[in-house]
């Protein structure tokens, strides 16, 4: 026995990092892939049976998880990122929480002839939304920021406020009368309201204290927020049971909006341990199913997926953002993200053994419904939502800007010309003299490590699709260009060479495969950009027409030039690497520098055979 709860625990963490990893690689929400595999490995190979395995502590472990996961999106929710949303997202949260929840209960009565209590439980189930799924979703469709804004906040808020329904439906239930029914849920929910807000803003308060006042020295800061976290839960659960994820929800929200608390690394070892509980929880609850119970659903519970995905949402969504400035293909593709999450899966676990002890028949087919709607959901919404995007038009545009890894006078001087020409750049360094002299050139830049953590949930990506690794540091670069070769692709990723190729025997051994495509040709190095600029030569812009053609354009300096970019009139640029495969045509702009100053007229005549260019040609 003991051997077989060591293989099973190992192997559930096992099989959330493959299913983690497969879902990286695919680009697909990861609990699709912890599902199946929770099913295959319990009621499909019977290898997985949660309660033997944990026994009277699985509903503990559940509920902590959730209060953990739940926590760690509640930091990530700032007042400030929703300007002019607040409405919409408070209206989503409420009104349309109570629009789900009526339309979800009426269909369930109708069309799996469900009991009335039943029924409105789970209507109150499905107002949960999945923060877990939607993350991931939004990373992958890339919608406008309003939206992606919306759904966000939407989905971490409606958590707390789906299974505080969910309790006062419940306790409804259990009161068993209409008038004593009404008289407990107010009561039930006055508790709630009170015990949570009070103890989350307390918790958060204090912590937020403390952590200002530097009484918790750095290496315990993550156990201390985890230890409070659980505390706070279990203690608002005590108090009033299912309070728990209101109190952890506002007490992140406290800390997210309060000024001077440095919550990085909590938010990095909160995020390390929500990959490690999502995929843990999704392969136990999903092996607890009773598979035969799916085939008893049948037709009518499809009729209820269409019903949540077809009617319902579109009711929420167009309600919710009526009034707004949202456009209408915004509301639309409002109306088509709604995926169900961890939370539902949890909680209807827990109402489903709770309604069976008293004597409700329908209550084993709430867990494989909600599980049905998850996986229906996820399925759909993750393969439709990035073309639906694109045919609303509220997806960011295919991205035509650059990340520039280095701030200095180098990457400064690339930045400045790209950005004059229409192109996004965003520039990342650590050096704070280097990221402030680029906030005074009025150009978009990070302060920090480009492979971060850190920058994984601060540095902005919208628009910007090519990677050009400009640092000084080599092994920053290719590190760079490898961490980014999933996001961009490796064609899009382009690293410039800090040193001169060596002689053939030794240049193997010195390059980095890893490190992007050459930019700039075989012979330009970074020192070779740095030396130019330091002498006073400048990025500059010149067109090219049918008379000026770029081989004229090359030959028009004493010295030779070094292109570094080529502009289509459409728009479309061309990156001069050691393997240039186009060749520039007229009406195309060129990006370039060089030291020398243009030839004298005569000397320009000569080799041009025109005279010489007006004033502007060059900008």
């Amino acid at each position: 026995m003991h051997t077989h709860a060591l293989i099973a625990l190992s192997g559930i963490l096992l099989v959330g990092i493959l299913c983690q990893w497969i879902a990286w690689r695919v680009k697909l929400p990861a609990i699709l892939f912890l599902l199946l595999s929770g099913i295959l490995v319990g009621p499909v190979v019977r290898f997985l049976n949660p309660d033997v395995l944990f026994g009277d502590m699985l509903f503990p472990f559940i509920s902590l998880a959730v209060a953990v996961i739940l926590f760690e999106g509640s930091l990530t929710l700032k007042f400030q990122d929703i300007p002019g949303l607040q409405k919409v997202i408070r209206n989503m949260i409420t009104v349309g929480a109570m629009i789900t929840l009526l339309i979800t209960a009426v269909a369930t009565r109708l069309l799996l002839d469900f009991s009335w209590e039943v029924s409105f439980l789970f209507g109150a189930l499905m107002v949960v939304t999945g923060p877990t799924v939607i993350m991931p979703m939004l990373r992958t469709v890339r919608p406008k920021e309003n939206l992606a804004h919306i759904l966000r906040w939407e989905g971490i808020l409606i958590d707390p406020i789906g299974a505080t329904l969910a309790v006062l439906v419940f306790q409804f239930i259990v009161a068993g009368g209409v008038q004593d029914g009404i008289t407990d849920m107010l009561l039930v929910f006055s508790r709630i309201l009170a015990i949570g807000g009070i103890l989350g803003c307390v918790s958060g308060y204090l912590f937020g204290l403390v952590m200002r006042r530097h009484w918790i020295p750095h290496y315990l800061a993550n156990f201390a927020a985890l230890a409070l976290v659980c505390t706070i839960f279990a203690l608002s659960d005590s108090l009033e049971p299912e309070s728990g994820l209101l109190s952890v929800t506002v007490m992140g929200i406290w800390l997210a909006n309060t000024k001077g608390v440095e919550l990085d690394q909590i938010l990095d070892f909160k995020e390390h341990l929500s990959v490690v509980l999502i995929s843990m929880l999704f392969i136990i609850l999903a092996a607890r199913m009773d598979l035969s119970v799916f085939t008893t659903l049948g037709w009518p519970a499809l009729a209820l997926f269409g019903v949540i995905q077809f009617l319902s949402r579109p009711i929420t969504a167009q309600v919710s953002a009526y009034g707004s400035k949202l456009s209408m293909a915004e509301r639309h593709f409002l109306a088509w993200i709604a995926p169900r999450g961890i939370i539902a899966a949890a909680i209807s676990a827990v109402f489903a053994i709770k309604l069976e002890s008293l004597g409700y028949f329908e209550a084993p087919k709430l867990v494989p419904l909600t599980f049905m709607v998850i996986v229906g959901t996820v399925l759909l919404q993750s393969a439709t939502a990035r073309p639906i995007a694109k045919l609303l038009k509220v997806a960011e545009p295919e991205p035509k800007g650059f990340l520039i890894v280095g701030a200095d006078k180098v990457a400064r001087a690339v930045a400045e010309e790209l950005k004059e020409n229409g192109f996004p750049v965003q520039l990342t360094d650590q050096n704070w003299e280097n990221v402030m002299a680029a906030r005074m050139a009025g150009l978009r830049v990070y302060w920090g490590n480009p492979v971060s953590e850190h920058a994984e949930r601060h540095l902005s990506l919208i628009g910007i699709g090519r990677l050009l690794a400009l640092s000084q540091s080599r092994e920053l670069n290719a590190l760079a260009a490898q961490y980014y070769r999933m996001e961009f692709g490796s064609a899009n990723v382009f690293s410039i060479r800090t040193r001169r190729p060596e002689d053939p025997e030794n240049g193997a051994k010195s390059s980095i495969r890893a490190s992007g495509r050459q930019l700039f040709g075989e012979d330009v190095t970074y020192d070779t950009l740095a030396d130019l600029i330091e002498k006073g030569a400048e990025l500059k812009t010149t067109p090219l027409t049918d008379k000026f053609t770029f081989e004229l354009y090359m030959d028009q300096c004493e010295e030779k030039r070094i292109p570094l970019f080529a502009v289509t009139p459409g728009g479309r640029i061309h990156l001069f690497t050691a393997e240039r495969e186009f060749t520039p045509k007229a009406e195309w702009r060129i990006i370039g520098i060089a030291a020398c100053m243009p030839l004298p007229d005569e000397g320009r005549r000569l080799k041009t055979g025109k005279p010489p260019a007006p004033s502007g040609a060059e900008r």
